[in-house]
C-alpha cells in the first residue's frame, strides 16, 4: 500500500511539473490576466495591440520563405513570424481560442518542413553563421520567441505533429546550438547568452532536462559554460555589465526570461537570489546607465537610438517589479514606457500605476560602477547635478574592454545637458536592419573609426589608438579608478588611471562638477595630466555636438580644399577643416538648444588647434558629419586643463541672445608634479579660483602642499577648490 501512494505521488508530481504553460507565464499568471481584461489600462493596451497583430497574421498568407537576405524582406519576416507565434501562443492561453494554437501549430509545421533542407546562411559572413537567419544570434532570438510559443500551445498539438516539429525542428537546432556552434554556446558573451537561453527554454518546453542541464552549465556540464557562469562573469558586484550599457539592455532580455523559466521549474536554485541578488543590481544599474529622457550612454558598439522604451527593458523591468517585491522607484519608468509585458510582472505593473496617482521618479544619481567580475576592474562614473527637467550628466569610462564590442578609449568623457549630448560619444557606425547600408550589420567604418580613440573624448598618443588597436591586447587590461566622491552636490569629482594603454606612458584623468551660487550651471573642470618616457605628440578632441559659434584663437579655415588629418588609425577619417597655434588659453564655443557652452583650455605657443570634421575617406557616406575641436601638444609630459561652461541662453522664437560669451578670462596650469596640480581659472572681471588635485595616491585624509612662486597652496584629501 505504501508503494502504491509512492508511485501515485510520483506520477501527480510529474503531471504538475509539466504542466504547460510553465515557462514565463503560469497557469496562475494566465488566470490573472483572464480576471484583469478591462480593469488595468496598460495592460488592456498591450492586449489589444497583441490582438491586432496576430489577428492581421490570422488573415495574412502564411509566409515561411527561404533565407536570403541579411536584412531584406526574408530576415524581416523570419523575425516577425517569431513574433507573431509568441504572441498567439499567449492570446490562446487568454482566451481559449483555438485559431491561435492552430496559427502557431501550421507555422511550426512550415518551419519543420524547411529547417532541414537549410545549410548556411547565404549572406553569412562570420564562422557564427546561422541557417535562418545570417548569424546565429539572431537563430538564438527566434527560438527563444518561439519556445515560448510551443510552450503555451503544447496541450493543443496532437502528438503526432509534436512529434514532427520537435524531431525536424526543435532537435536539429538544438543540436546545431549545443554541437556546431558550442564555441558560441559556451562563449561568456551575450550571444552566447541568447543561444543557452535558447536551449535551456526549449528544454523546459520539451521536458528535456538535459538541455536545461546543459544550458545551465555548458555543454560539458562543468560549469565552465553556461547560465550560473554567465551571471558570475559578465557582471561586476554593482551590477555593471562587461559588454555596456548597449549591451546591457539587449542582453538582459534573455537573462530575464531564463531566470524566469528556471524559478518557474526549478525554484531551488534560487536564481533570482543568486550571488546577492545579481539580477536585481543589473536592472537597476541598466537604468543608471541611461539619461532622464531615457537615453543609453552610448560608449563601445552603442545605438543612440535605443532607450529604456525598449522591449528589453520593459520585459526585464516587469518581471523584476513582480520578483523584487514591487520596488516602487520603477514605476515611474514604467509610466514613460506606457507599455507592459504579457507575464505576470506586466499585470502588476499595469494594476500599480493604475491605482497609484503619485509615482516617485526614478532615483537618477552620481554613482560609480565597478566592472569586472569581482569589481576590480575600473568601471564607470556618472555625475549629475539638477532635476530631470534639466540635468546635468557627466560620464567618463575607465573600464575593461568590454568583449567584442568594445572601443579603445579608456578615460573618455561624455557630457549631456537639456536631454541631450554636449560632448558624444560616437557610438558605432551601424544602421541596424537598414539592408542597403551593409546588410544592416556593423559597417566597415565600425572598425577604422568608431572603435578608434581619437573619435572619442580622450588622450590618444601618437596617432596610435589605445593597446595598438588590438581587440586581443585590450582585453588583458583595464584602466583603475582613481578616486570619486558625490557626497557633495558643491563638489562631485571623479578620477581614474590607466598606465598600461601605450607603453611607457602615464594618464589621470579628474573630472569635477562644480556648483557655486556664481554661476548659473554647475562648472566642469577637466584635468588630463599625460606622463610619457620620451617626447609624444598628444591630442585631445572634444566632439561638440551643436552650431560652432565663436574662438579666441587666429585659425586658418581650409574652405577651398581640405585634407585628412592622418592616414590611419580613425585620423584618416577626420577632414581638417582649420588649424592654428595657440597663444595662451584656447577657447570655443557652441550653441546647442537653448543654451551656449565654451571649453576654455590652458594652451602655450606649443600647442596646435585643428578644427575637424568627421567624413574623409568615407565615399559610401556611411560616417556622421560631426565635428571635434583637438588640442595637440607635443612634449615628454603634458597636462590638458579644460573648463567646460554651459552658459546664457538663445531663444530663437522670440530673438533674444543672453551672455552668449564666456566669463572665463583664462585658466592655466599653475603647477603639476608627482603630488599634485594645481589649475587656475581667472573669471571675469576680476576673480579667481584654484582647483587643486592630488597625484599621488587617493586619499581622504592626506595633507599637501605645494609652493607656486612663492605662494603655498595647502589642501586635505583629493582635490580641493579655492576661491579668491
Amino acid at each position: 500500500m505504501k508503494n502504491i501512494s509512492f508511485i501515485l505521488l510520483l506520477l501527480i508530481t510529474s503531471v504538475s511539473a509539466q504542466q504547460h504553460p510553465r515557462m514565463i507565464v503560469t497557469v496562475g499568471d494566465i488566470n490573472v490576466m483572464k480576471s484583469s481584461i478591462g480593469k488595468y489600462p496598460l495592460f488592456d493596451k498591450t492586449f489589444n495591440e497583441a490582438t491586432v497583430l496576430v489577428e492581421a497574421a490570422l488573415a495574412a498568407p502564411m509566409d515561411v520563405p527561404i533565407p536570403k537576405d541579411a536584412a531584406g524582406y526574408t530576415h524581416e519576416r523570419h523575425k516577425q513570424n517569431y513574433t507573431e507565434m509568441q504572441m498567439a501562443g499567449l492570446l490562446f492561453q487568454i482566451t481559449g481560442k483555438e485559431k491561435y494554437a492552430r496559427f502557431v501549430k501550421q507555422m511550426l509545421l512550415k518551419y519543420a518542413a524547411l529547417y532541414p533542407t537549410l545549410g548556411p546562411h547565404p549572406a553569412a559572413t562570420s564562422e557564427s553563421s546561422g541557417k535562418i537567419f545570417w548569424q546565429s544570434l539572431n537563430e538564438s532570438v527566434w527560438l527563444v520567441n518561439t519556445a515560448q510559443a510551443y510552450d503555451c500551445v503544447y496541450d493543443a498539438i496532437p502528438p503526432a505533429e509534436r512529434n514532427t516539429i520537435e524531431k525536424d525542428l526543435f532537435r536539429p537546432m538544438v543540436k546545431f546550438f549545443t554541437v556546431d556552434q558550442s564555441s558560441v554556446f559556451n562563449r561568456i558573451h551575450n550571444h552566447g547568452t541568447w543561444m543557452l537561453a535558447a536551449v535551456g527554454m526549449t528544454g523546459f518546453a520539451l521536458h528535456d532536462t538535459n538541455l536545461v542541464s546543459m544550458a545551465l552549465y555548458g555543454t560539458e556540464k562543468n560549469k565552465r559554460g553556461g547560465f550560473f557562469n554567465q551571471l558570475d562573469l559578465l557582471f561586476s558586484p554593482d551590477g555593471y555589465y562587461s559588454e555596456g550599457a548597449y549591451y546591457m539592455r539587449y542582453a538582459l532580455m534573455p537573462f530575464y526570461l531564463f531566470a524566469q523559466a528556471v524559478d518557474n521549474n526549478r525554484p531551488d536554485l534560487s536564481i533570482f537570489e543568486y550571488r546577492n541578488g545579481i539580477l536585481k543590481k543589473a536592472v537597476f544599474a541598466m537604468l543608471q546607465l541611461t539619461y532622464t529622457a531615457g537615453q543609453f550612454i552610448p560608449f563601445n558598439d552603442a545605438m543612440k537610438e535605443k532607450t529604456y522604451l525598449s522591449p528589453e527593458v520593459i520585459l526585464a523591468l516587469n518581471i523584476a517589479y513582480k520578483k523584487f517585491k514591487n520596488d516602487p522607484s520603477l514605476l515611474s519608468i514604467a509610466r514613460e514606457q506606457n507599455s507592459v509585458s504579457l507575464t505576470g510582472g506586466g499585470i502588476d505593473v499595469a494594476r500599480d500605476v493604475s491605482y497609484k496617482k503619485e509615482i516617485t521618479p526614478f532615483d537618477y544619481k552620481s554613482i560609480e560602477l565597478r566592472d569586472g567580475a569581482n569589481g576590480d576592474e575600473g568601471g564607470v562614473g556618472l555625475l549629475r547635478n539638477g532635476t530631470s527637467d534639466d540635468q546635468m550628466l557627466l560620464v567618463m569610462k575607465y573600464t575593461g574592454h568590454g568583449l567584442s564590442h568594445g572601443h579603445f578609449d579608456k578615460l573618455s568623457l561624455v557630457f549631456y545637458d537639456q536631454n541631450r549630448e554636449q560632448l558624444q560619444d560616437y557610438g558605432s557606425a551601424r544602421f541596424v536592419n537598414v539592408d542597403p547600408k551593409y546588410g544592416g550589420r556593423y559597417l566597415p567604418e565600425n572598425k577604422s573609426f568608431a572603435m578608434q580613440t581619437i573619435a572619442h573624448n580622450t588622450v590618444t598618443v601618437d596617432e596610435q589608438s589605445h593597446y595598438q588597436g588590438r581587440i586581443s591586447l585590450s582585453e588583458k587590461y583595464h584602466a583603475d579608478r582613481n578616486f570619486f566622491s558625490a557626497g557633495d552636490k558643491h563638489l562631485q569629482v571623479m578620477s581614474a588611471k590607466c598606465s598600461n594603454a601605450y607603453a611607457g606612458v602615464e594618464m589621470q584623468r579628474t573630472v569635477l562638477m562644480i556648483q557655486d551660487s556664481s554661476i548659473q550651471k554647475p562648472l566642469i573642470v577637466d584635468i588630463f595630466k599625460v606622463d610619457g618616457n620620451k617626447e609624444h605628440t598628444f591630442d585631445l578632441p572634444f566632439y561638440y555636438m551643436g552650431q560652432f559659434i565663436q574662438s579666441n584663437i587666429k585659425y586658418t579655415a581650409f574652405s577651398e580644399q581640405q585634407k585628412p588629418l592622418g592616414s590611419a588609425n580613425g585620423y584618416q577619417h577626420l577632414w581638417k577643416e582649420a588649424e592654428a597655434t595657440a597663444n595662451g588659453m584656447v577657447q570655443f564655443s557652441w550653441l546647442s538648444g537653448n543654451r551656449f557652452y565654451s571649453v576654455s583650455s590652458a594652451a602655450d605657443s606649443q600647442t596646435n588647434v585643428f578644427l575637424t570634421r568627421i567624413g574623409a575617406n568615407d565615399p559610401d557616406f556611411n560616417l556622421r558629419r560631426d565635428a571635434a575641436v583637438i588640442l595637440r601638444k607635443k612634449s615628454r609630459s603634458s597636462v590638458f586643463a579644460s573648463v567646460i561652461e554651459p552658459h546664457g541662453l538663445w531663444d530663437g522664437t522670440i530673438e533674444i541672445s543672453r551672455n552668449s560669451s564666456s566669463s572665463i578670462a583664462n585658466v592655466t596650469v599653475a603647477a603639476s608634479d608627482e603630488q599634485g596640480t594645481i589649475v587656475r581659472i581667472d573669471w571675469k572681471p576680476d576673480h579667481h579660483w584654484f582647483v587643486m588635485v592630488s597625484n599621488g595616491s587617493p586619499s581622504e585624509t592626506a595633507q599637501h602642499t605645494m609652493n607656486v612662486n612663492g605662494t603655498v597652496y595647502s589642501w586635505i584629501g583629493n582635490t580641493a577648490v579655492q576661491k579668491h
